[in-house]
C-alpha cells in the first residue's frame, strides 16, 4: 500500500492548540464503519451510544515530563526528549542539534526557569539525533527540569503557567504507571465524573498499561506502508482486567478499547479468543487487511496524515470511510490531533 494514500488535507487553524475548557466537553464524531454513517455529537454524551456490559479498555500509562532543555558551553540552545534510562545515570534521548555537539561534551541542562540546574556528558550518538547522556543519578530530575512532551505541532513560549496546565491536561485523569513519552489521547476525554456516570449505567471498565514510545509517533517516510518499521513498546495486562475483558466478550458484549494504543495492547496479547495476562513489548503495525481478534469498536482523536495511527483507524474503520469522514470533519470545524475532538468508531 503506497502511503500516499493516507493522506488529507487539514487546515493548519484546526490543529488544536489548547484543551477544551472541560475534558468532556470536545466533539464527537460516531462513524457507523459498516453504514458509512455520521452522526455529531459530543463527547460527554457517549454514552448515548454505550450499552450495560459494553467494556471500555483504557490505557493508565502515565506520561513522563519528557520534554527538556539544556544549552551548549557555547551558548547555543538544545531541546531534548528524554526516551528511557538504560542504565542507572545513563539517558537515551531524543536530541535537537545533536549534530552539533561532539562525543564527550558537557552541555548544562536547564531547569523550568531557564537557569543552569545540572551538567550532562555526551557519550556517544548512535543515530540521527538519539543521543546518550550521562548524568547525575537522580530519579527525581525530570520531575525538576522536564515539561509535557507536547507534540511538535502545539506550539509554546517558556510561559510557566501555560507549562503548569499541560502537565495537568495532557495527562489522562486514571494515569498511574509512570513511563509514557506521549499521552494516550483519546482517554484525555474521559472525566471522573463521565466515568462514573457510565459505569452507573452498566460500562464496565478494564485498565492495561501500553507506555507510548517513539513507535506510535514516528511519522511514516517509506513510500510504501509496509516498509515502515515500528519501534518496541512496553505493555502488561494484569490477570484481574484480562477476566473482565474475557468475561465481557464471552458474554457477546462489546470490547471497546479508547485509544490506538489499547487497540494495539488488545491485539497483541489476545490468543484465540481470549486476551491473555501478558507483559512484554510489541511492535504490531496494524494496517489495512489486518483482522482484528478483539477489539469491537474505537474510541480516537483525529490523526496525522501519513501516521501509523491512521493506518490502524483505516484498517478498522475501512480507508474510505475513514478519509470521507475526516473531510467532513474539517467541513465541521472538528478540532484535530492531540488536544483536539474524538471519534467513536462503531
Amino acid at each position: 500500500m503506497k502511503t500516499e494514500r493516507l493522506n488529507y488535507y487539514i487546515p493548519v487553524e484546526l490543529i488544536a492548540q489548547q484543551p477544551a475548557d472541560v475534558r468532556s466537553n470536545s466533539k464527537l464524531l460516531v462513524l457507523n464503519r459498516c453504514g458509512d454513517k455520521l452522526l455529531d455529537s459530543r463527547f460527554d454524551r457517549i454514552g448515548d451510544f454505550l450499552s450495560a456490559g459494553d467494556c471500555l479498555v483504557v490505557n493508565d500509562t502515565k506520561v513522563l515530563a519528557a520534554r527538556f532543555f539544556a544549552a551548549r558551553r557555547t551558548g547555543s540552545k538544545l531541546e531534548g526528549l528524554f526516551i528511557s534510562e538504560t542504565t542507572p545515570g545513563v539517558w537515551e534521548v531524543m536530541l535537537k542539534g545533536a549534530r552539533k555537539v561532539k562525543t564527550g561534551e558537557i552541555i548544562n541542562l536547564k531547569d523550568h526557569a531557564g537557569a543552569d540546574f545540572c551538567t550532562a556528558r555526551i557519550l556517544d550518538k548512535p543515530a540521527g539525533d538519539t543521543c546518550r547522556l550521562e548524568i547525575e543519578t537522580d530519579t527525581t530530575l525530570l520531575e525538576k527540569i522536564g515539561f509535557a512532551p507536547l507534540p511538535p505541532y502545539i506550539k509554546r513560549n517558556t510561559d510557566l503557567r501555560q507549562a503548569a496546565s499541560d502537565k495537568l491536561r495532557y495527562q489522562t485523569v486514571y494515569a498511574r504507571k509512570a513511563g509514557a513519552i506521549a499521552a494516550p489521547t483519546a482517554g484525555l476525554h474521559l472525566t471522573n465524573p463521565l466515568i462514573e456516570q457510565l459505569k452507573g449505567n452498566g460500562v464496565e471498565f478494564a485498565y492495561i498499561t501500553l507506555h507510548v514510545g517513539l513507535g506510535t509517533f514516528k511519522p511514516v517516510t517509506a513510500e510504501n506502508l509496509d516498509e515502515h518499521e515500528i519501534h518496541q513498546e512496553r505493555f502488561s495486562i494484569d490477570l484481574d482486567n484480562a477476566q473482565i475483558i474475557n468475561a465481557a466478550k464471552k458474554k457477546g458484549r462489546r470490547i471497546i478499547a479508547v485509544g490506538t494504543t489499547s487497540v494495539r495492547t488488545l491485539e497483541t496479547a489476545t490468543i484465540g479468543s481470549q486476551v491473555e495476562p501478558v507483559s512484554g513489548t510489541t511492535d504490531l503495525f496494524i494496517k489495512p487487511g489486518y483482522e482484528f481478534k478483539m477489539v469491537d469498536a474505537i474510541v480516537t482523536n483525529f490523526h496525522l496524515p501519513k501516521s501509523t495511527l491512521l493506518a490502524l483507524v483505516a484498517a478498522f474503520a475501512g480507508l474510505e470511510n475513514v478519509l470521507a469522514a475526516y473531510n467532513y470533519a474539517v467541513q465541521q470545524r472538528y478540532r484535530f490531533y492531540s488536544y483536539g475532538d474524538a471519534m467513536l468508531i462503531v
